[in-house]
């Protein structure tokens, strides 16, 4: 039977444990949807003895900026006898583009997430087996526009040629699963068309029957420094190296397909 352990089951992760499951795997790991304590380290051992694959989707720790898994398991899962090792990173590697295109040659660690981008290199050098999936604005049941319209927090911007890539949870689930077959390396998982924030904001509203929040300015709209620091980078993230070289298939290769699906209840 194949067996994945996961360094932390959450959102992302958890649509991935899913779809496995539903395909006969065995899935086990720490984080909200995990079985498993991070900290209980005999058992996480022993899980990654057992695991045909191994995934981490942790972010860097925000007060140290070091690699959780890689600080306190990286020389295991390098033991591990897994087939395939992956790790979630982040296309905030990239940093600001000025709204021109990035790929995986593209120089990294320029950006506001120089932990991420650390952490990224360590996990590509860390063993031949590793695949490194950077993932752009993630979105889906739950966590979407639809949301952020239906509860009153959903703001357009007037940041006019401000471009963002996203990508639907599934569409993640979608390009690890087809990075299991595929060669090692760094693939970056968006869909196929960057816009900004507005036209998304926009059709969630057509699609709900809901009018357009105002146009602020980013000063009037009063924005989260997190948030803030997702408006100061402006860039297209491309996808093509997944789709040649993994055969990755987008089931939902713009945000008014995501959207819809979400709507309907199927996506």
């Amino acid at each position: 039977m194949s067996h994945l352990f996961i360094f932390g089951m959450g959102y992302s992760a958890s649509h991935l444990a899913a779809r496995l499951r539903a395909q006969g795997w065995q899935v086990r790991g720490t984080g909200r949807g995990g079985d498993m304590d991070f900290a209980d380290s005999a058992s996480v051992h022993a899980a990654l003895a057992e695991a045909t694959h191994v995934l981490s989707s942790v972010p860097p720790d925000r007060a140290t900026g070091l690699d959780p898994v890689l600080t306190h398991y990286g020389d295991i899962v390098r033991a591990a006898p897994a087939q395939w090792i992956g790790y979630l990173s982040s296309t905030g590697v990239y940093g600001d583009a000025g709204g021109a295109w990035v790929d995986e040659t593209s120089v990294v660690g320029t950006g506001r997430r120089n932990a991420r981008t650390e952490a990224d290199l360590v996990w590509q050098a860390l063993d031949t087996r590793v695949r490194v999936l950077r993932l752009p604005g993630i979105y889906g049941p739950g966590r979407s526009a639809l949301d952020r319209v239906r509860d009153g927090s959903a703001k357009r911007i007037a940041m006019p040629g401000q471009v963002f890539s996203r990508v639907h949870v599934e569409d993640i689930a979608g390009g690890v699963i087809a990075s299991f077959d595929g060669p090692a390396g760094v693939y970056n998982l968006g869909d196929d068309l960057p816009c900004s924030q507005n036209r998304v904001i926009e059709a969630a509203c057509r699609l709900l029957g809901a009018p357009l929040p105002a146009l602020q300015s980013l000063e009037e709209a009063n924005l989260s420094p997190m948030a803030l620091g997702f408006y100061a980078e402006n860039r297209r993230v491309a996808n093509g190296k997944a789709k040649r070289l993994l055969g990755w298939q987008l089931a939902y290769p713009d945000y008014e397909a995501g959207l819809a699906a979400i709507l309907r209840g199927g996506g």
